[in-house]
């Protein structure tokens, strides 16, 4: 498993099922390497708030780059001064270390 100071230079592997989902133990101390990140049902989410819609869809479109090089995309809900990521494995119904390393490189990229 990648550690704290590795999550947002990982690399994302290509999963397409016939593994199992991250242990509730291997979710848990994840969890603790992301700032202010939420897990709700198999899903990690996190809203980040803007000035203003242009904004806002900056980081969407940025999101949108990082999640293509990574080839792992989040669901993300918009609105004028906020948007929430979400990440999940759907390949293995659950969360993989994917996810994090995603949501990594996503805070990353909101404190640029």
């Amino acid at each position: 498993m990648t550690t704290v100071c590795d999550l947002s230079k990982g690399k994302c592997k290509p999963c397409e099922g016939g593994v199992p989902p991250l242990s509730d133990a291997d979710v848990g101390e994840m969890m603790k390497q992301l700032d202010g990140w939420t897990l709700q049902g198999g899903v990690i989410s996190k809203t980040y708030r803007f000035k203003n819609y242009y904004e806002t869809t900056a980081f969407v479109n940025a999101t949108a780059w990082v999640s293509h090089r990574e080839d792992h995309h989040p669901d993300i809900a918009l609105g004028y001064n906020q948007c929430t990521v979400s990440y999940t494995t759907h390949a293995i119904d659950g969360l993989s270390e994917n996810d994090f390393i995603c949501a990594a490189k996503i805070d990353a990229l909101f404190s640029l």
